[in-house]
């Protein structure tokens, strides 16, 4: 038998309605730390969108957006005929995660990197949201050309966290990101990732060396360190006809 849906009203009582940090994120954020703090068990059930609107005087939308927030980063599960369930320990499962850098090293390669643009800059909805941040905190945005053996191969683009605003352009040139990262002590334990494809667009077909609006793989990804917090957000184009992406698919 399904347990009663919970919502600690607690959690949302300091709720501020005339700040300048947006409901829905303040509805996430409160939410995610009753999650990780085990307030909210793995495996509860949350009630649905109308009653968590009424309770906390809300528009739908804005507890839509919170929810799916949550939805994205892998702490909840929509299920149908169930409702929305705090996910079962997926953010802490053990993954191994690798960069592109790490990747070509691997099989012996010779990567290089052209660093287009590395500076500092407001964080849009999409890497903010990514993030955990509000829309137009500071992030370290990067963008980047990767060669293989002389041949461009991918660019790509990231946000991190403010705090890793010192990463240097000789360090991005030498080194792959995640190396960089974990030498300032990030530990990545899981990641968020959505692979597709699409037409070449601005000056990407001339960075990657293709015909224009040529075809491109496209990979987003969001990396989580140990403790659950978003580190980066990143996301990159390939060349097709020398990247593929391989993942091994397990029943459940």
């Amino acid at each position: 038998m399904t347990e009663d849906p919970i919502w600690p009203d607690d959690v949302f009582a300091d709720l501020d309605r005339s700040g300048p940090v947006p409901l829905y994120f303040q509805v996430s954020s409160r939410l995610e730390d009753a999650i990780r703090s085990g307030r909210i068990p793995p495996g509860a059930r949350l009630q649905n969108e109308i009653e968590i609107s009424r309770r906390l005087r809300l528009s739908r939308p804005t507890v839509r957006h919170a929810i799916q927030t949550l939805v994205n980063k892998g702490l909840l599960v929509r299920r149908r005929g169930i409702g929305t369930q705090v996910v079962q320990g997926r953010v802490t499962r053990p993954v191994e995660l690798t960069s592109l850098y790490d990747d070509l090293e691997s099989t012996h390669r010779t990567p290089s990197t052209r660093v287009l643009v590395h500076e500092l800059r407001p964080a849009d909805e999409r890497a903010a949201e990514a993030l955990s941040l509000p829309v137009g905190s500071e992030v370290a945005y990067l963008r980047r050309v990767r060669s293989i053996d002389g041949e461009p191969v991918a660019v790509l683009e990231n946000h991190l966290l403010p705090e890793f605003g010192d990463v240097t352009t000789d360090e991005l040139t030498e080194r792959g990101l995640y190396q960089i990262l974990r030498a300032r002590g990030v530990t990545f334990q899981v990641a968020r990732q959505r692979i597709g494809a699409r037409a070449a667009e601005g000056d990407e077909a001339e960075l990657l060396e293709i015909p224009s609006h040529g075809p491109l793989l496209t990979m987003e990804r969001v990396a989580f360190d140990t403790s659950g917090r978003a580190v980066e957000f990143g996301t990159h184009c390939y060349r097709p006809d020398r990247y593929s992406f391989e993942t091994t698919v397990v029943a459940d």
